[in-house]
């Protein structure tokens, strides 16, 4: 009896956990009309276009262009992620490369994503930040204007007629004979 209730029980953990990992909102979801994310995905910390992208941004007049743009460097290397600089979770890491939707590859990937949340630009290989910042001004003028979305708030309800008098039948009651 005993196996049969440890049986039941790993299964009903594995139907659940997917169903909580879709509802968990990835590092992505969460910069959704507020920042356009930037996105690399390097196999080494010594990759030659981390390295040079890194450099290039910490340069004063490329960070001031990195800043007005309203992008946030995301970085992954060998599982290993942080948002500008700070470490995210693995959890979170695992949610940005399934997010991206990106096949296994050992090549360096840079990826832009738009403040709608959808992937604008995706190259492999050296790029530089000015390349970077020339795409993001090409990019349609609603996608400079997105906000986040927010959340429907729902009308106010209207007082509900009983059931079997007409809604649009509003006459004073009459008063009752002794």
């Amino acid at each position: 009896m005993s196996i049969r209730s440890l049986t039941f029980a790993a299964l009903m953990l594995a139907c659940a956990a997917p169903l909580q990992a879709a509802d968990s909102d990835g590092p992505l979801a969460k910069e959704r009309g507020q920042f356009r994310p930037l996105v690399v995905i390097a196999p080494s910390s010594v990759d030659p276009t981390l390295v040079e992208l890194q450099k290039a941004l910490a340069e004063p007049a490329n960070r001031k262009s990195f800043d007005e743009r309203k992008l946030v460097l995301f970085t992954v290397v060998n599982t290993i992620g942080k948002r500008d600089g700070k470490d995210l979770d693995p959890q979170s890491t695992m949610a940005l490369i399934r997010e991206l939707k990106l096949g296994a590859t050992g090549l360096t990937k840079v990826i832009l994503v738009g403040k709608d949340g959808e992937k604008r630009f995706e190259h492999s290989g050296p790029i530089e930040a000015k390349d970077i910042f020339a795409a993001i001004d090409q990019f349609p003028p609603a996608e400079n204007q997105a906000a986040p979305a927010a959340p429907a708030t729902p009308a106010p309800a209207e007082p509900a007629a009983k059931p079997g008098k007409a809604a649009g039948n509003s006459k004073a009651p009459k008063a009752l004979d002794d």
